[in-house]
């Protein structure tokens, strides 16, 4: 069985502003986000990304005690639906989601994923971008990144 992928609002954010959204539809069989991201993302989504609310609105409210509505939602969905992968950037958010064992990868990956697949011919166009655009990453991830993508 495929993995269900659910975005939070920073990676769409970030592929929509490099003009890369439609690699999720490559890449991923089904993606999911929440009302919430939908909101805080400000534009209408693709039809292909599914929308679904979170049933533990409970376990929600806990999460925005730390974090904010996007990714608190974006982690209770992914923790409510079994065989989820979810696509979150930020740090705090990341080690929170792992806290509960919930499968992450980045945006980065993404990128990794793309080019891999035969998506995108080369991930340094796209890194390039989404530095102009605000996307910040360490000297030290983009070598890793590179590396993994076979472009060092």
């Amino acid at each position: 069985m495929d993995k269900v992928i659910i975005s939070d609002t920073s990676c769409l954010i970030a592929l929509e502003g490099i003009d890369q959204l439609v690699l999720l539809k490559q890449i991923f069989q089904q993606v999911i986000t929440t009302p919430e991201v939908e909101q805080e993302f400000g534009k209408e989504l693709p039809d292909w990304i599914s929308v679904l609310s979170v049933k533990d609105l409970q376990f929600q409210k806990e999460l925005e005690k730390r974090l904010d509505l996007g990714e608190a939602s974006a982690i209770a969905l992914a923790r409510q639906l079994e065989n989820s992968i979810l696509i979150i950037d930020e740090k705090k958010g990341r080690k929170i989601a792992k806290e509960y064992q919930i499968s992450i990868i980045g945006t980065l990956k993404v990128l990794i994923l793309g080019k891999k697949k035969g998506f995108i011919p080369t991930i340094k166009d796209p890194l390039k971008k989404l530095h102009k655009i605000g996307f910040r990453f360490s000297r030290a991830i983009l070598e890793e990144i590179l590396r993994e993508a076979d472009e060092n």
